[in-house]
């Protein structure tokens, strides 16, 4: 039955991918008169761009290799390209649907001549902007957030804590991108590192074939390293994923508690998407704080940020989430910030402090407009 599921879903992906795919191809062609060379390399270059991703995922699955990891480069930045693409043909079709009763274009926006050269114009400004989101994506911001908790740190006097979510461990974050990670994140100097879901990115096999365990060993705080699981492990295989972070350092904590040396309860949620993926359901909040002390500084970790309300009901003095990547290309920043109550940084809600991180890396385009990747450095201040 879950097979079924992911073929019905894939199928309806790759249907409307296609479809849109389509679209942007009938506009771009218009540019080149039938019969001429440049209408022929057009069509056979568009092709090979749009399958470019879908043979990837193809190839990754069946034989992972460097013809695999070419091909998901490719087909990654022109996720990125077919989404503007896709504004801009919707925009122009926009504006000629305006002009049909207003007539306020001129007469030679239908001639061949200005196609061509808003063609290339627009090739330019995507390629330009995919450029500079791919370079900003490069460059994680470390950003400082200094909290104050009112409750008793017990022995602690603050807490220092290195939080990171959403870095997509695979073919486009490889080698490179982990060591400095792990460089990054331990130069900070904190007390513990927490991970808030989506360190692998769907499939695991370009992670244990590109060795990135490796750089997590090296991952290190006196008081451990921690993460919890995102829908991207649940799309590729959730208890593989958790074994193999397990194996190289990191402690999963999956729908429970842990208690830290006596001084404050780590919570760890299973992803939302937990029933869709694995048909099973995780446990509500209220579940995992059985038996806990509440008079304890409690942190939860729980991938996607919903159910605010409910953690500061329940009186979580610290949650952290990731999951929305802020967006990643402007601008669907405006998509999560409507669908999420905080799509990125911070809020108080009550005592309970709230962040959701942009996250490291990102999913398929290695490319970041209107928003930066980060790593989050929290001090904690006990003011009881």
């Amino acid at each position: 039955m879950r097979n079924i599921q992911f073929i019905i879903f894939f199928s309806i992906v790759i249907a409307v991918f296609s479809l849109l795919n389509w679209y942007i191809f009938s506009k771009g062609i218009q540019a080149f008169p039938s019969g001429t060379t440049g209408r022929i390399w057009f069509r056979w270059v568009f092709i090979f761009l749009a399958a470019s991703y879908p043979v990837a995922r193809f190839f990754e699955r069946i034989w992972l290799s460097p013809v695999s990891d070419i091909f998901t480069w490719i087909g990654s930045f022109w996720l990125a390209a077919f989404f503007y693409f896709l504004l801009i043909s919707l925009s122009i079709d926009l504006i000629r649907l305006i002009n049909l009763p207003f007539r306020f274009l001129p007469e030679h926006v239908s001639s061949t001549t200005f196609k061509q050269t808003i063609f290339w114009l627009y090739i330019g400004i995507v390629a330009v902007a995919i450029l500079a989101g791919f370079i900003n994506s490069r460059f994680p911001r470390i950003r400082i957030l200094d909290l104050d908790i009112s409750k008793n740190g017990g022995s602690l006097k603050e807490l220092k804590i290195a939080f990171a979510s959403d870095i997509h461990l695979g073919t486009v974050i490889g080698p490179r991108r982990v060591r400095a990670f792990v460089r990054r994140m331990n130069a900070l100097g904190a007390d513990i590192i927490l991970l808030g879901g989506d360190v692998v990115d769907e499939d695991l096999a370009p992670v244990i074939r590109n060795n990135l365990g490796d750089s997590l060993l090296r991952l290190n705080a006196p008081k451990g390293v921690y993460a919890i699981t995102g829908n991207h492990e649940y799309i590729g295989g959730a208890d593989d994923a958790c074994q193999y972070l397990a194996d190289h350092g990191i402690k999963m904590i999956r729908d429970s508690s842990i208690l830290v040396d006596e001084n404050f309860y780590l919570i760890g949620r299973e992803d939302r998407d937990m029933p869709r993926f694995a048909g099973k359901k995780r446990k509500p909040i209220n579940s995992l704080l059985d038996g806990i002390d509440r008079t304890l500084l409690l942190i939860m970790l729980d991938h996607q940020p919903f159910e605010l309300d409910e953690k500061e009901k329940l009186g979580i003095d610290l949650t952290l989430s990731g999951h929305t990547h802020h967006g990643q290309m402007w601008p669907l920043n405006y998509l999560t910030q409507a669908i999420y109550e905080v799509s990125w940084g911070y809020k108080k809600k009550g005592n309970t402090h709230v962040y959701v991180s942009s996250g490291y890396g990102g999913w398929g385009p290695p490319v970041r407009i209107g928003n930066r990747p980060e790593i989050v450095l929290i001090n904690l201040q006990f003011s009881k």
